[in-house]
């Protein structure tokens, strides 16, 4: 589309963006001077919007695509920003920044980002070890870093991970989300940065198992499990939040609630940034959270494309910068870390998502929901939140893949159960360290040489 001319005599090869395309597809070229570079990015983009909005049907197909997604990702949000331990505003300002961001720069079409279930599992432990304002300031230097492997054109290694040790992350992330909604329910008992621990002392040292809030939370959970395959155009999970709110407020139940939304949801600020220059203790927890983005995007992004059954693929390395630019600037208006969200790129698809236009709307969608009605919002009690994210976890383990995966040979199997006890009792970065290390020293001594399929149900529960 667009070309960058070569100067005379040659300057030092440089990699740079040059072109942009609908599709999400983007080439690199040769030198250009930095000001060139960047008027040639603005045109690309501008050429971009115009291309996606011309798009037959965009109207139809996908303005009405963001709405839904919009309404299945407000829940979530406000579930994942106060499980991570940032806050419901956190969730939500991700689901709304990140979001319009990564879907404007990233390199899928269909791909939605946001706060997810397995981000939260990474972002609590960091939350109790050094604060707040030290995880934007780690969100930030994540999101270079994602920028960074984007730019080296590390995205597509990403995809040579065995399944099986996808697999059994997938599996112990949704056990590590229903052990931190424990606390949420039965209250918190100690000082416990890990979930484990965290989940048994609140179970032990509970004055009543049954309470209000178990009993919401647990009937929540079953309703969205049970109706998960019947009237799926239904937003379930926002029509369940609604309910429990209304009886908690009709029956003066006095669950925990969310509790009131700031007037200005989007508050700019610098002030993190002085945790940076602390490196050494916001550098382990900026790799986790980058690591964790590039895995679950690039995953997310695969399956989109079989789920659209489209022949134009994702670009994996133009998929990390945009997740990565989505990360850099999100933190600057107070939002938790994100990631691409498989469920809500999987409502995206089969809504009839076109182009990225789509989840650009639903993250439109969702800052007017959002100031319009954020008084409502306040009220959502945090038990509720806690039953969606159970049914979430209900839904991301897929015991069929599980055993077929663990059939496939014994590498694969002592992958997956490592990589699964790793996650739950460790954390995820550990678990897929080991499990790659075993991936890489056993593969020519045990596998079968059989590459099992993705199954395009699954998902990273968001």
């Amino acid at each position: 589309m667009f070309a960058i001319a070569r100067p005379t005599p040659p300057a030092p090869m440089t990699r740079v963006l040059t072109d942009f395309t609908p599709n999400g597809v983007c080439s690199y070229r040769g030198e250009a001077s930095t000001a060139r570079v960047e008027s040639q990015i603005m045109r690309s983009l501008k050429s971009l919007i115009l291309e996606e909005v011309r798009a037959e049907g965009f109207l139809r197909r996908d303005a009405l695509s963001g709405v839904t997604v919009a309404l299945v990702a407000l829940p979530l949000a406000i579930a994942f920003g106060v499980s991570s331990g940032m806050g419901a505003t956190a969730g939500l300002v991700s689901a709304i920044v990140a979001g319009f961001i990564a879907a404007l720069a990233g390199g899928s079409r269909y791909q939605v980002s946001g706060p997810t279930g397995a981000m939260t599992v990474v972002l609590l432990p960091i939350v109790h070890r050094v604060g707040v304002t030290a995880v934007f300031a780690a969100g930030l230097l994540a999101g270079l870093l994602l920028m960074a492997a984007g730019y080296f054109g590390l995205g597509s290694h990403i995809h040579r991970l065995p399944m099986s040790l996808i697999e059994g992350f997938t599996a112990g992330i949704a056990v590590v989300i229903a052990l931190q909604q424990v606390p949420l329910v039965w209250g918190t008992f100690g000082d416990h940065a890990h979930v484990l621990p965290a989940a048994v002392a609140s179970l032990m040292h509970a004055d009543a198992v049954v309470s209000g809030s178990s009993v919401v939370a647990l009937t929540t959970a079953a309703l969205l499990i049970a109706f998960r395959h019947r009237w799926t155009a239904v937003p379930k999970s926002l029509l369940v939040i609604v309910a429990a709110t209304v009886l908690n407020y009709v029956l003066n139940l006095k669950l925990p609630t969310v509790g009131a939304l700031p007037s200005e949801l989007f508050q700019f600020s610098l002030s993190f940034l002085s945790d940076i220059s602390t490196v050494a203790v916001i550098a382990p927890p900026a790799v986790s959270i980058a690591v964790l983005a590039a895995l679950e995007s690039l995953l997310s992004a695969k399956i989109a494309d079989r789920l659209a059954n489209n022949e134009t693929v994702h670009d994996s390395d133009r998929e990390l910068v945009g997740q990565g630019l989505a990360n850099v600037v999100t933190p600057l208006f107070g939002g938790v870390p994100a990631t691409a969200a498989l469920a809500r790129t999987a409502v995206n698809v089969q809504a009839g998502a076109q182009t990225r236009v789509a989840a650009m709307t639903h993250s439109v969608v969702l800052a007017v929901a959002v100031l319009a009605f954020g008084t409502s919002v306040s009220h959502v009690p945090i038990a509720a939140l806690a039953g969606v994210l159970w049914a979430t976890t209900a839904n991301m383990i897929k015991l069929r893949e599980l055993r077929a995966e663990m059939r496939v040979s014994h590498l694969d199997t002592l992958i997956l159960i490592v990589t699964l006890v790793l996650t739950i009792t460790v954390d995820l970065i550990a678990a897929v360290a080991a499990g790659t290390a075993l991936w890489l020293l056993l593969r020519n001594r045990l596998t079968s040489g059989r590459e099992p399929e993705i199954d395009e149900t699954e998902t990273l529960g968001d």
